[in-house]
């Protein structure tokens, strides 16, 4: 299982590489924090500008959230952490 959590983690680092541009661009940017692939939850930390933002949820649930579970079907989550 270790095996497979960490392609999870990969695939899903990866995607994020790809999320993250818009992010650095207004000076923030995102963290893989966890990834429960069993329960279809995935944990991030927003950073820089993101924190404190107003649109940070926006961004986190339609931007970088929708992207994922698009990408990845068994994603029921996208769940911002501290």
């Amino acid at each position: 299982m270790a095996q497979d959590q960490n392609q999870y983690t990969e695939s899903i680092e990866s995607a994020l590489d790809e999320l993250r541009e818009p992010l650095l661009a207004h000076g923030g940017n995102v963290e893989l924090v966890s990834v429960d692939a069993a329960n279809g939850v995935v944990s991030v930390r927003l950073h820089g500008a993101c924190v404190g933002c107003p649109l940070s949820e926006l961004t986190l649930k339609e931007g970088i959230g929708e992207a994922l579970k698009e990408k990845f079907e068994w994603i029921k989550e996208v769940k911002a952490v501290n």
